[in-house]
């Protein structure tokens, strides 16, 4: 795994650029002028650093310009908004568990700057129970249709393939899986049969068990290796390398310093050749290093750890307060001359 460090922004990437001793972090207005190599040795991760110019490998596929995701130019960061039509979500408590209330919802988080609205009608929070096929069926294609009928880019969170046939006949334009299409063995072909793009998210367990004392040598790299080898196996099932994008998993089977690492290494995911999503927005780690107890009050955590994704040139952000997600990203924008 190859993790970009040596982060510019500004005028010091441009220099780093025009001088051969950085690179663009995907295309992108983060550069990158050294390496963090980091391998697997008996029982432990290693790790050396490098000036990046000396891996041109390595430099190739984590400086290469991703493609359009879901035909959403992402060489500038974009937000994705959450709709969450479940009784019992983490972070708003079933606030839009009524329909005619998560489409209003959903349609406000558009006006607000979400590029992409992602909708999910089952909970995933820590001890969730599953639901039927046929009730989340009925929980998100209403909104669905509604979204997609405002011309709005939708993408649904679901780890079944039925739903996602339903939803992709009805237009939806993004699968996002927490399992990464390991759930449900006829998934990889409907999103393959389709012209979806798809969010590949690691999860350590299921959303009843991944919190029972989640382990990993190094977090960053063994959940790297693990969705590197998803990525392939998507890619040889029909699903082109330009419509998938990765997902570290935040919180899904990680402990507060695992969600940490993660962050500080997320940069290493773009060496997946996809682009990077990433979901921080209210979550409990966020909760237990700030003090903060209702997930509705950790905007500013949520805000922090974004500006964090940001500095590693993470594309695409899954976040509940989009105003707030889409001002901040608009401060970051302009302070690398990227100004409308």
């Amino acid at each position: 795994m190859f993790n970009p460090l040596g982060l510019l922004t500004g005028d010091a990437a441009s220099h780093g650029i025009e001088t051969g001793t950085a690179f663009p972090l995907a295309g992108g207005s983060v550069a990158f002028s050294m390496i963090e190599t980091l391998t697997a040795g008996p029982g432990r991760i290693d790790s050396a650093y490098a000036p990046a110019a000396d891996l041109p490998a390595a430099v190739s596929t984590l400086a290469a310009p991703r493609p359009p995701f879901a035909g959403i130019d992402i060489s500038r960061p974009v937000v994705m908004g959450v709709v969450n039509v479940t009784p019992d979500s983490f972070s708003d408590g079933g606030d839009f568990f009524d329909v005619d209330r998560a489409i209003d919802h959903a349609l406000r988080l558009a006006d607000e700057g979400a590029t992409i609205i992602d909708i999910g009608g089952e909970s995933t929070r820590p001890g969730a129970d599953p639901m039927s096929v046929a009730d989340e069926i009925d929980r998100v294609l209403p909104i669905v249709e509604a979204v997609l009928a405002q011309g709005v880019t939708v993408s649904v969170d679901t780890r079944r393939s039925a739903v996602m046939r339903a939803v992709i006949e009805a237009g939806a334009q993004i699968i996002n899986d927490i399992t990464a299409l390991t759930d449900d063995p006829e998934a990889p072909g409907v999103v393959a049969a389709s012209d979806v793009s798809v969010v590949l998210m690691h999860m350590q367990g299921t959303p009843e068990t991944m919190q029972h004392a989640p382990v990993y040598r190094l977090a960053s790299h063994d959940i790297f290796n693990w969705l590197a080898a998803r990525v392939d196996i998507c890619v040889a099932a029909g699903i082109p390398l330009g419509r998938i994008a990765v997902d570290p998993g935040i919180g899904f089977g990680k402990t507060d310093t695992h969600n940490m690492e993660i962050l500080q290494r997320v940069g290493a995911f773009h060496g997946t050749g996809c682009a990077v999503a990433i979901g921080v927005s209210r979550k409990s780690f966020i909760g237990r290093i700030a003090g903060i107890d209702n997930p509705k009050d950790r905007l500013p955590g949520t805000l922090a750890a974004t500006m964090l994704a940001l500095s590693r040139g993470v594309q695409v952000h899954r976040v509940h307060d989009v105003a707030a997600a889409v001002q901040a990203i608009a401060i970051w924008n302009a302070a690398n001359g990227e100004n409308e």
